[in-house]
C-alpha cells in the first residue's frame, strides 16, 4: 500500500499488480490482493499473477479491476482471446 500510495502521488494512474507467488502457475489470481488495491481508490489496477480462466477474468472485472494480463494462460492454450473478449463484453 505504501508503493501505491507514493506512486500515487506522484502522478501514477494505471498500476499492474503482479502476484508473484501466483505468476505463471494458472492457479487464480489472489483476489483479496486485488480487491485491498482497488479499494484503495489510487488509480486503475491492472491484475497480474495466477489468471488461467475467463472466470478468472469475470473475478478481477467483478472486483472493479481495469484490466488483466493472461500471457500464460494464453501460451498454455487455457484461455482463447476471441472467446474471452465476447465472454466479458
Amino acid at each position: 500500500m505504501e508503493a501505491l500510495d507514493r506512486l500515487a502521488d506522484a502522478g501514477v494512474a494505471r498500476f499492474a499488480v503482479t502476484a508473484i507467488a501466483r505468476d505463471g502457475l494458472l492457479g487464480g489470481p489472489d483476489l483479496a490482493l486485488l480487491e485491498r488495491l482497488v479499494r484503495a481508490g489510487r488509480g486503475a489496477i491492472v491484475a497480474s499473477g495466477g489468471i488461467a480462466s475467463i472466470d478468472d477474468l469475470r473475478a478481477v472485472r467483478d472486483l472493479g479491476c481495469a484490466g488483466a494480463i493472461v500471457g500464460s494462460a494464453l501460451y498454455e492454450g487455457r484461455i482463447d482471446l476471441a472467446e474471452a473478449v465476447a465472454a466479458l463484453a
